[in-house]
């Protein structure tokens, strides 16, 4: 069987390395990083992941836009798309839902508990 391929779209290095670490050594899964947006939308049209993980706050274009871009794209629409986020207010929490997000991970997470974290909302066998 082949190995769920995962992209991590986060501008932080650190966060993108241990994510990546986490999902590897724990959750046994094929991952992809990318540093921004644009490099985001770039390695999905490429690369199809099984899922996404998308930082909500990055400069230039944000979470929300990368999302978006996504949706319009026939290629990519059909993505699941976790967000990565420290906003974790239930308006911020309401407004992620109505976008059609398939979850949300409140950043900081705990390492060894994220590639079940992210197997438990996708409904995957981990």
């Amino acid at each position: 069987m082949k190995a769920r391929h995962i992209l991590i779209i986060d501008d932080e290095e650190d966060i993108r390395a241990v994510a990546q670490l986490a999902l590897e050594a724990v959750g046994g899964w094929q991952v992809s990083t990318a540093s921004s947006g644009s490099e985001g939308l770039n390695q999905a049209y490429l690369k199809n992941p099984d899922a996404i993980l998308l930082d909500v706050m990055m400069p230039d274009m944000d979470g929300i836009a990368t999302f978006k871009a996504l949706q319009l794209n026939v290629l990519t629409q059909q993505i699941p798309v976790i967000l990565l986020t420290a906003k974790v207010f239930s308006a911020d929490q309401r407004r992620f839902a109505e976008l059609g997000v398939t979850g949300v991970i409140a950043k900081p997470f705990k390492t060894m508990n994220l590639a079940d974290q992210v197997a438990d909302i996708l409904g995957w066998d981990n």
